[in-house]
């Protein structure tokens, strides 16, 4: 075989190859409006997350988003950190990475009967983004978590009706009785007492809404 043939079957393969390759967020066929839920790694305090909340299937999810679409490209919407953000894709997906296992997203789509709440809902989202992160965990108090943002987005796009279910939240080791060391610590730290029992949500609860249906669980980036 020439040089000049073998190089051809090179470049054509290379070719062919690029052509049909599907990056892994893009076989995701991701929609606007479509939930994000995911197992941060973030210690102690992901751990009583998960440990009091759970997820559809039986998954550990300690947080969520929400994908938005910014001059025709797909983006989440969360509030992580110090305030509400958007960031790509990869980023969030790369979040669920460590350096022993690629941990699991699952992702979620509102039913088709809903679909029409989804633009009022990212729209809203969309018009938080800046507004600082609610570190107390309390709904109404003009700072976001993220299931809040979740719970709101679609409370105002459905008429200022819950579309998410409230329940009273608890910080407590369902094995003690007694309130979690991180929980202790971490609200100590803030100056304020505890909200147990408060109305509120988490990304497990929203997993299982029957409002949603399951597109890809296990998914891994």
């Amino acid at each position: 075989m020439n040089n000049k043939f073998l190089n051809f079957v090179l470049l054509y393969c290379c070719f062919t190859f690029c052509l049909g390759y599907v990056s892994p967020l893009q076989s995701q066929n991701l929609q606007e409006g479509d939930l994000l839920f995911q197992d941060l790694n973030c210690g102690k305090l992901c751990d009583a997350i998960e440990t009091v909340t759970e997820g559809v299937d039986g998954k550990d999810f300690s947080h969520c988003g929400m994908v938005v679409k910014i001059n025709d490209t797909l983006k989440v919407i969360e509030a992580i950190g110090n305030k509400v953000q958007v960031n790509s894709l990869e980023t969030f997906f790369t979040r669920s990475r460590d350096t022993s296992i690629i941990k699991n997203i699952t992702i979620a789509r509102v039913k088709n009967k809903y679909k029409p709440l989804l633009h009022k809902a990212t729209t809203y989202a969309m018009q938080q983004i800046g507004e600082p992160y609610d570190q107390e965990f309390l709904i109404d108090n003009g700072k976001w978590y993220c299931s809040e943002l979740l719970y709101e987005s679609f409370k105002n796009a459905n008429n200022q009706k819950a579309f998410f279910e409230l329940a009273p939240m608890t910080y407590k080791d369902p094995s003690t009785k007694t309130f979690f060391p991180a929980w202790i610590d971490y609200y100590e730290k803030l100056g304020v007492e505890i909200p147990e029992g408060k109305l509120g949500l988490n990304p497990g609860s929203i997993s299982r809404s029957n409002k949603i249906q399951i597109i890809k669980i296990n998914t891994l980036q």
